[in-house]
């Protein structure tokens, strides 16, 4: 189920939404400048190790570099799908979820669901040596701030059946909530086989970030502003 837009049109020009999607794709072009090489190291240095996280916080050392991994991993990929995903996620429900909280309190909400996200893989997997990266914690907290705020507004999504394909407009509630299973699911399946960040996929950043999103919207959502209002399905 991949979604193709929504059917809210947002009040307010989503600065920070799109200016998250360009810098993140900056970040990306500057890994590919890299060569393999380069792009192991910028990724070994940069993203989370889930053990130096937990290592640094058993210590009480708190190390500033190894903690601000926590947030800079939020702006890696490994590659064209993986940042491919999160960036159409991010442009379809990003926006009505920067609307309805204004800008300022949208770019912490981001960030802070970015890092509770991340510092959750590290409590299922804390000595794995993989390093976390990505922002699907982030944009899953996004989508949990949306399921909640626009349950029922229309999301076109397209829908492939073996060598068919259909595209139906569902409620996102319904489009979120399967996304979220999803999650849950592969990440009790990875849980099972002892490997919390199989396939290079951590499932349970996702959930977190999903989680968090929802149960945090009703914080940062900022009453004094108008929000777009859905068409009801």
């Amino acid at each position: 189920m991949i979604p193709l837009r929504d059917n809210i049109t947002t009040l307010r020009f989503a600065y920070v939404t799109y200016a998250l999607i360009i810098i993140n794709a900056m970040v990306f072009f500057y890994e590919l400048s890299l060569g393999q090489r380069g792009y192991v190291d910028f990724i070994s240095t940069w993203g989370y190790v889930p053990d130096l996280v937990t290592g640094t916080v058993q210590s009480g050392a708190f190390d500033p570099r190894i903690l601000a991994t926590l947030v800079t991993s939020v702006f890696l990929h490994g590659g064209w799908v993986h940042i491919g995903g999160n960036m159409l996620y991010l442009h379809i429900f990003g926006n009505n979820v920067e609307d309805a909280m204004g800008r300022a309190r949208f770019v912490f909400f981001y960030l802070l669901i970015g890092v509770a996200a991340n510092f959750a893989q590290v409590v299922v997997s804390p000595h794995s040596l993989v390093p976390g990266i990505g922002a699907s914690g982030a944009i899953a907290g996004v989508l949990g701030a949306y399921a909640l705020l626009y349950p029922r507004a229309g999301v076109l999504v397209l829908i492939p059946i073996f060598f068919f394909i259909r595209i139906i407009t569902l409620p996102a509630l319904a489009v979120l909530l399967f996304w979220f299973v999803i999650q849950v699911f592969q990440g009790s399946l990875t849980l099972a086989a002892g490997q919390a960040g199989a396939g290079g996929v951590a499932f349970w950043v996702h959930a977190a970030g999903f989680v968090l999103g929802a149960a945090l919207i009703w914080v940062f959502r900022n009453s004094e502003l108008t929000g777009a209002k859905p068409t009801w399905i």
